[in-house]
């Protein structure tokens, strides 16, 4: 007989089974791909396998938002500052043209090497990131324009001055924002979907991951240091909240699970992005003509219900 977990899966690729994730298709890829995830999860997936998304997620070759930009957007115009304090280069904003359609991007960018990494603080975004972020998505709002949303961080800066400058009631007043937005939102995790800092500009009307991603309230050495005070022991706690794709579907934290290129989007940009794309593409799709009141409420009963258990 199958336990809550296969049921609880089964259940969401009943839902996606009349879902478009690639335009002018079905989601017969896609499901294929759940089907083999519900099998792991049958086999109860194992510490190593779940520590290899974990690593995938983190690949130094992974593409970033701006890789994303430059491959799925057209006139990408990068918006910058707070007007308040700074320019917090780790989160990425602005609008662009998505097949012919006007959005605004949000997403956060860690950098390539030591210099680039230091300048984005390693995709760790200050407050001042998060106020840039609601200015992109109050401008969506005034002009009708889809959100759309990169997660990729290990979590929102945690320094002293990130604190003094009010990161708590920036990361809330993120969130906030986008459960009021009228337009279509979504939010795809594409490496590290990490604490408050990827939360804060994730609550969308429907919210991805890709297949190698990540997405959890801390960091498996986070975990391991609370729980067994020792961080050597990530691959265990990774194991033990099982922070993947495939069990984040199955506990209805996503909305369903973007493919990545054979080997992983390290191996092939240009293939994760169009995967990506197509992807996006089809839930706006979905989105659209709905009005602005009924996708508030469908949102916010959305996430008011994670984490009930019956």
């Amino acid at each position: 007989m199958a336990n809550e977990a296969e049921l609880g899966l089964r259940d969401r690729i009943a839902k996606l089974s009349g879902v478009k994730l690639l335009r002018g298709t079905k989601l017969s890829a896609e499901l294929e791909r759940l089907q083999r995830q519900l099998e792991r999860l049958r086999d109860d997936t194992s510490d190593e396998e779940i520590w290899k998304r974990v690593e995938l997620a983190r690949h130094q070759d992974r593409p970033y938002t701006l890789d994303y930009v430059a491959r799925m957007l057209d006139d990408f115009f990068e918006m910058r500052g707070d007007r308040h304090r700074m320019d917090d280069h780790a989160i990425v904003a602005g609008l662009g043209k998505l097949d012919g359609r006007t959005i605004a991007l949000l997403g956060h960018q860690k950098g390539r090497d030591i210099k680039e990494r230091s300048a984005r603080n390693f995709g760790m975004a200050y407050p001042e990131g998060y106020r840039k972020a609601m200015r992109v998505m109050e401008l969506a709002e005034r002009h009708g324009f889809p959100l759309v949303t990169l997660v990729d961080t290990p979590g929102a800066y945690p320094g002293v001055a990130a604190e003094q400058h009010g990161q708590g009631g920036a990361i809330a007043k993120s969130q906030a924002t986008m459960l009021r937005l009228g337009v279509p939102t979504v939010s795809v995790v594409i490496g590290e979907g990490g604490s408050g800092g990827a939360v804060a500009i994730a609550v969308a009307d429907r919210v991805l991951m890709q297949e190698n991603a990540i997405y959890s309230v801390i960091s498996p050495e986070g975990c391991a240091a609370i729980l067994w005070r020792d961080a050597s022991q990530a691959k265990k706690a990774a194991s033990a909240f099982k922070l993947d794709a495939a069990h984040c579907l199955e506990l209805g934290a996503i909305d369903g699970i973007v493919p990545e290129p054979e080997g992983g989007a390290h191996v092939d940009h240009d293939g994760a992005a169009a995967l990506l794309r197509e992807a996006v593409l089809s839930h706006l799709e979905e989105l659209e003509g709905i009005p602005a009141d009924d996708l508030r409420r469908a949102r916010r009963a959305k996430f008011r219900s994670l984490g009930v258990l019956a």
